[in-house]
């Protein structure tokens, strides 16, 4: 992100509500024409529950309470389809872009364009990763990204209209770098038990980026090699 009206913000540790609150507030600047893109890079500091807004699933006092007795927060998001536990160990990604006026929004083309950065990422380090379903896997989606069959990424996108006209995108990565896979689950499960769902998801078909690799690069690192990986796209010049 190198250029005038290009914006790079990274936090290693934030709290779930302020990364939004944030996110907000950039995406308020795209939307008026102040900035072209934004890419935001943050870690949780607090370990939180995140629900897609909707009647789906319901932000009841029962679910925040029995999140509490295990030390988890509850909060809603605009974006995503199903419960996503944020946590230290996970790094999110949120890449806030106008869509280019002389091509037709395309969903699967901007869904498409995200995987093609991550994938260069984790080739960096040596790892093939590929874009599909993960059966028993939170929020599970046709543009997770898998390393072995086993989910290391989630992805969402929203779109929202530019003043004056246009389309905004905002796409969002969830990156397991550095979690206990059986503890990350636990809040979704808890989540799917209060809202009387039948489906659950299970630890062994997620992984994360330290578990298929020796070296163990600090947060800043990977921030840096993710923000050189968007810059040698050259898809969002």
């Amino acid at each position: 992100m190198n250029k005038s009206r290009n914006k790079l913000v990274r936090f290693n540790h934030i709290k779930v509500e302020s990364a939004f609150e944030k996110e907000a507030q950039l995406l308020k600047q795209v939307q008026n024409d102040e900035l072209d893109q934004c890419l935001i890079l943050w870690q949780a500091k607090n370990k939180t529950l995140v629900l897609p807004a909707g009647n789906k699933w319901p932000k009841s006092d029962e679910l925040k309470q029995a999140l509490l007795q295990k030390n988890w927060q509850l909060l809603c998001r605009k974006t995503g389809g199903a419960p996503v536990p944020q946590c230290p160990g996970v790094i999110n990604l949120s890449h806030i872009y106008t869509w280019p006026t002389e091509k037709t929004y395309s969903i699967t083309l901007a869904y498409q364009n995200l995987c093609s950065v991550l994938n260069a990422f984790f080739e960096e380090f040596g790892l093939t990763s590929q874009a599909h379903t993960t059966e028993f896997s939170y929020c599970d989606g046709d543009y997770n990204l898998n390393i072995n069959g086993k989910k290391i990424v989630g992805t969402a996108q929203r779109v929202i209209l530019k003043k004056g006209g246009g389309k905004i995108v905002l796409a969002q990565a969830f990156i397991l770098i550095d979690v206990l896979l059986d503890e990350l689950i636990k809040p979704v499960n808890l989540c799917y038990q209060v809202c009387n769902k039948t489906e659950r998801v299970k630890a062994k078909v997620h992984t994360s980026l330290f578990d298929n690799m020796n070296e163990r690069p600090n947060i800043d690192a990977l921030y840096q090699m993710l923000t050189q990986a968007f810059i040698k796209s050259g898809l969002y010049n």
